[in-house]
Order: structure tokens, then sequence, then C-alpha cells
């Protein structure tokens, strides 16, 4: 990977992921991305899904509160309709966005574009997310990224939820998720299988 500023200025359309659970650094990395995109004098903008109004309606804030302003939108075509005049594309929450998303990546990153998105890969369940999967695998890089396990230490696997609610979207934080390893995760599905009487 290139990782210079003369290399940031000079990247070719490109996708770019950056996936795993919650609490794993994901947006932490892409206002990373973004803002050296910025400092190299290239046009960005940052999108989100209008859903997620977690710590703002409008900026892009990650778990340790680093801000950078965005653009909520709707559906992943609004995306290709505000990116015409665009160097940098980033791309959050991207979990919650329609199943086009990879086609909207492709056109942008076809016309030159570098596009980087972040987003949960697995559901609470450990089951694949939204378009998140179909991006992994069209992107020119993948990064996975791994918060800690909270039970043990090692490194996380899947966002467990710890409230009742079989909703696929359950918009949350440290009281409804926590990080846990592949092990740990298993242990806390069967002690919950057993206090539900299953």
């Amino acid at each position: 990977m290139i990782d210079n500023l003369a290399g940031e200025s000079h990247r070719p359309g490109r996708i770019e992921v950056v996936c795993g659970s919650m609490f794993s650094g994901k947006t932490e990395e892409l206002i990373r991305r973004m803002k050296r995109a910025k400092f190299a004098k290239q046009r960005v903008e940052i999108f989100k899904p209008a859903i997620d109004v977690r710590y703002s309606v409008e900026d892009v804030v990650s778990h340790d509160h680093n801000v950078i302003s965005s653009t909520p939108v709707d559906s992943s075509a609004t995306i290709l309709l505000l990116s015409s005049e665009l160097d940098v594309v980033g791309i959050d929450e991207a979990q919650f966005l329609d199943s086009n998303l990879p086609s909207v990546c492709n056109e942008l990153a076809n016309r030159g574009v570098r596009v980087i998105v972040a987003g949960l890969d697995m559901d609470f369940q450990g089951v694949p997310f939204g378009p998140i999967p179909a991006l992994c695998a069209i992107a020119d890089e993948v990064t996975k990224v791994h918060a800690i396990c909270v039970k043990c230490g090692n490194l996380a696997y899947v966002s467990h939820r710890l409230v009742q609610n079989d909703k696929l979207v359950l918009l949350g934080e440290k009281a409804e998720y926590e990080p846990l390893c592949r092990e740990c995760y298993q242990k806390a599905i069967n002690e919950e299988k057993q206090n539900n009487g299953k």
C-alpha cells in the first residue's frame, strides 16, 4: 500500500474496505484516511446512512469521539449523484446501506475515484451483513480490524448483542453490544439458550 502524501494524490480509482466488529476502530481508520486525503489537497466527502444518528445527525463520530463532517444519505444511488466532483469518497456504517452499494462503488472507482468504505462485516448473530461481503469481494484492498474480547482479551470475532431484540438493525453502543472472541461468543450463546430454556 502506498502510504505517503505523494502517493495519496496519484492513486487511481480503487475500493478500500475497512471491516470488523463493533469497537474495532473502523470509523477511526476511515477518518484517518479521509484526513490524509484532505491534507493531500484532494476533494473529499464522507457519506453515512441517514438512520445512524447515535452521536450526530450529520457528523461521522468514532467511539473515541473523533469527528468528521459528513452527508447523510438514504440510498447508495444518492452517493453516486453527489460524487461527480470528488477525488475521494468515504462511506461509514455501509452495512446499513442497500445492496446496490457495491455497483455504486465500482462505478466510482472506474471513474478514477478512491472509495473508502467502513462497516460491520457480520451482524450480531455472526452472519455476513448487508453489502459488506460483496464489497470485500470486489475491493482492491480489505483491512480487517479487530476489537478486543471483553471476556478474555483475545481478538474479538463478533459484536454480541446484550439486549433481547431480534431486529437485524438495532443502533447501539456498549450498553447494547460487546465485542467477543469466537470462543466467548459460543459460550455466551449457549448460556442464553440455557437461560431461555431452549
